[in-house]
């Protein structure tokens, strides 16, 4: 959904009625899953933002736009502080090795890695 409302930044409930007529999800992932997406594009500027800090000599535009989506949504629910840390490094980068390459887990881990001591130093 990230990728999409990135390509097209159409309404996220419209991406979303879309997104749910081709996936099969039960309703609790559903609903977390849309929460974390509605969360990530109301919050992008903050979190490109966050993401522009932490991604030493790399311009938001220079990075691949799935790359990107995974970023700010590990941003996202990196400042919302309600899953573990550990556990949002490593969905981000099964996320980069599933839909990225293998140069984005490393990539995405930097990142990451960066953001999470600056944000524990707070």
């Amino acid at each position: 959904m990230l990728f999409q409302w990135e390509i097209g930044r159409q309404a996220p409930e419209r991406i979303e009625e879309g997104f749910w007529r081709m996936a099969r999800s039960d309703k609790n992932v559903r609903a977390l899953a849309n929460q974390l997406f509605e969360s990530t594009v109301e919050g992008h500027a903050e979190l490109d933002a966050l993401v522009a800090e932490h991604a030493q000599n790399w311009r938001l535009e220079r990075m691949a736009v799935i790359d990107r989506a995974i970023l700010r949504m590990a941003a996202c629910e990196l400042r919302a502080g309600k899953t573990p840390p550990k556990v949002v490094l490593n969905e981000a980068l099964e996320l980069a090795k599933t839909f990225s390459s293998q140069e984005a887990a490393s990539f995405v881990n930097g990142v990451l890695d960066a953001m999470l001591k600056a944000l524990a130093k707070k």
